[in-house]
């Protein structure tokens, strides 16, 4: 097979043995097809070139020209991927039916997460890479699909009864349901909100609960959980400033799932924050305002990465962890080139990405 310097490697290609880091771990595997952030990430640790797999690729510089459009592959999406833009489509098409004044598909959108959750073994927190948007963005929705897919994994992390993961899968893709009666431009608006504004986005709790409740196929936590998923633990939250045992489990845990994702995606009003951050701001808010034991079986949970692991530092190096502490589950041990660099010691480094390697 052809080895080929690194900057000469395209989209498409593929592997044809694995790629090492300098510490000895495989940092691609045999048969992976190379994407525009592998090549990057290989340029970023210095590979200096690899054995790669082309359909036509001849010695010969022209025949080598003319095969160029054909060797390019399109990145394919995954199973996993494209079960969650179904997903949306069908979370889309279920919010015109209630604007409409029909009921909620209960029954569709059951089928809809089985089928999801039939790969959900492929989905990790932090490096699932999401798919293009289609049909035009649509930021809650997205993120009501991905809340379905983490509250479901966080309460089965906490030994949740297998009865209750769907309901609560279900109560992470419709808590936010009650934004469809929030007037559009104030959820789209890119600066601050006046008091009003905020008064009625809070209204979604209330607008949701009322949609939801009663309705066959959906227990008293889903409605519960559009109610309460802005309750605080402490009664700081809302609409009600219920406290403590007052706020259904399954709000608890879509609370957290809604609070990582909707800090770690681009908003209007803001930009998205590194996911490791994000874990250490839902570790503070765990002393008072969220279940600890939720969030810390949250952050063990998803920052269980391998040795070898590659990440993007703050700064935009590449890093590979070699090394975490328990105590400090977000700020493990990397190796830059050989360099070990203590995050937990040196705080003003931080991980703002997790390349999925396998």
């Amino acid at each position: 097979m052809p080895v080929l310097p690194v900057m000469q490697a395209q989209p498409g290609d593929r592997l044809a043995t694995d790629v090492q880091t300098a510490l000895g771990s495989v940092l691609m595997e045999k048969d992976r097809a190379l994407s525009e952030r592998d090549l990057e990430i290989l340029q970023a640790f210095l590979i200096p070139s690899v054995d790669i797999r082309r359909a036509g690729l001849e010695e010969k510089e022209a025949d080598a020209e003319a095969d160029d459009s054909s060797e390019k592959q399109e990145v394919k999406l995954s199973s996993l991927q494209r079960q969650f833009l179904d997903m949306e489509r069908l979370l889309r098409r279920t919010m015109s039916m209630v604007a409409s004044g029909q009921k909620i598909p209960v029954l569709d959108l059951r089928n809809g997460l089985n089928a999801l959750l039939d790969y959900k073994d492929e989905y990790n927190v932090l490096t699932f890479l999401l798919p293009p948007y289609e049909g035009g963005e649509n930021v809650l929705v997205r993120n009501s699909v991905l809340c379905a897919l983490t509250s479901y994994h966080l309460a089965k992390w906490n030994k949740f009864p297998e009865k209750d993961l769907m309901q609560i899968a279900m109560a992470g893709l419709l808590h936010d349901i009650g934004n469809f009666k929030v007037d559009e431009a104030i959820l789209r608006k890119p600066t601050r909100l006046t008091n009003d504004e905020l008064l009625e986005v809070r209204q979604h709790t209330l607008y949701g609960f009322r949609l939801l409740e009663n309705v066959t196929g959906l227990n008293s936590g889903v409605w519960l959980t559009a109610l309460q998923h802005h309750e605080r633990i402490d009664g700081s939250g809302y609409p009600m400033k219920v406290k403590g045992d007052k706020i259904h489990p399954y709000a608890k845990i879509v609370s957290i799932a809604d609070m990582y994702h909707a800090m770690t995606s681009n908003r209007n009003y803001r930009k998205a924050e590194s996911p490791y951050l994000v874990l250490e701001e839902l570790y503070a808010n765990s002393f008072g305002k969220l279940e600890p034991v939720y969030v810390q079986t949250f952050i063990e949970r998803t920052t269980q990465f391998h040795n070898g692991a590659v990440v993007r530092l703050n700064d935009g190096r590449i890093a590979e962890i070699v090394f975490t502490d328990r105590n400090n589950p977000t700020r493990p041990m990397v190796s830059l080139h050989g360099q070990i660099i203590n995050l937990a010691q040196q705080r003003q480094l931080f991980i703002v990405e997790v390349f999925a390697t396998n």
